[in-house]
């Protein structure tokens, strides 16, 4: 777990950065219609955030609890394009500094529980799957936002 907070702690430094560095119709520009603007690739961010957030405390009192996840519908319901961005990137950042905290101090004998994610049926991840998922899919986007 230490290399996942490790890289997770990078990413939010030199991220936090970088968003600095966009102009807010850089923020908002959608390279088709049907795609997401940067603005609601980072909406989409915290909704996966608060999710995980979510799967990381609840799967370590309470396994194979069901959390699952209409990326589509949040980030439509939420209205990301009209929010202010820099209350975004706030957002973003402190909730990814308290997903931090969290595997930071989760014990190691939790790391095996699991969490049904599933949205058609049983689909079982241990703690440790999820945390190594959750920044693999963040490092995806973010590649997409800085089109890396």
């Amino acid at each position: 777990m230490k290399e996942i907070t490790t890289e997770l702690s990078t990413l939010l430094v030199s991220c936090t950065e970088r968003f600095t560095a966009f102009t807010e119709a850089d923020w908002v520009a959608k390279p088709d219609p049907s795609k997401w603007s940067k603005k609601e690739i980072l909406g989409h961010l915290i909704d996966s955030a608060l999710n995980n957030h979510r799967r990381f405390i609840v799967t370590q009192y309470a396994e194979r609890e069901k959390i699952v996840y209409y990326q589509d519908q949040w980030v439509f319901f939420q209205g990301y394009q009209q929010v202010d961005t820099h209350e975004l990137i706030n957002l973003w950042c402190l909730i990814n500094r308290q997903i931090l905290r969290v595997l930071e101090i989760m014990p190691q004998s939790v790391w095996t529980n699991v969490c049904d994610t599933g949205k058609n049926g049983e689909d079982l991840h241990t703690l440790e799957w999820l945390a190594v998922d959750y920044v693999s899919h963040l490092k995806h986007h973010l590649e997409v936002v800085f089109g890396i």
